[in-house]
């Protein structure tokens, strides 16, 4: 794989990592035990079958704990450090670079897009908790997995083309986001406005 797809598959993997990380890190665990990539320095461990063993299990649990009403939202709180440590693994583990500083850097962009998906991610669990008592949540739960599933298959079929609807998706998340705080600072300034004591009337 030439270096632009190298760059393409990690950004692929670094998004799909925002919605679910140990998932992403197991299959790219399993591509770099298959020689689908070629994890080196640092990162050569990904490749081990103890590192698949692990992260496997890790992935089950995640996809198990992320439909519990509750522990999902606990488990949002944690992948806050989990997830951005796990875009950069899979940036160190798919970029081949002579450069540490290039590839420093590209490790850090693709743990701020792994944090940036997460936190849109958590931003409508949070919506979704709050306007249907949880009960959104594991339909939303499901959503995200068949999204990170099929991410992570095109992006190793075809990396190019799953960094395109990679990006369309951050941009998309990141609206829906938006639209979310603004109608939630918008029902808080109604509920001020609301409490706010009338003035007493003048004579």
């Amino acid at each position: 794989m030439d270096a632009a797809g190298q760059y393409a598959l990690a950004y692929a993997l670094t998004t799909t990592a925002g919605l679910r990380g140990f998932l992403t890190l197991f299959a790219a665990s399993v591509a770099a035990h298959y020689h689908v990539i070629h994890p080196s320095g640092g990162f050569a461990w990904l490749a081990s079958d103890t590192a698949t063993v692990v992260l496997g299990v890790f992935a089950l649990l995640e996809l198990a704990a992320d439909k519990v009403p509750a522990l999902d939202n606990a488990l949002h709180v944690v992948s806050f450090a989990v997830r951005p440590l796990a875009g950069a693994i899979l940036v160190g583990s798919t970029v081949q670079t002579q450069n540490p500083s290039t590839l420093y850097t590209a490790m850090a962009i693709g743990a701020l897009n792994t944090l940036l998906v997460h936190s849109s991610s958590a931003a409508t669990r949070a919506a979704s908790t709050a306007s249907t008592l949880g009960a959104a949540n594991a339909p939303i739960s499901v959503g995200e997995d068949v999204t990170s599933i099929l991410g992570i298959l095109l992006a190793f079929l075809h990396p190019y083309l799953a960094a395109i609807l990679a990006a369309l998706f951050v941009m998309t998340l990141i609206i829906i986001a938006v639209v979310i705080a603004a109608v939630r600072s918008g029902a808080r300034r109604g509920t001020a406005s609301r409490r706010q004591p009338s003035p007493p009337p003048t004579s």
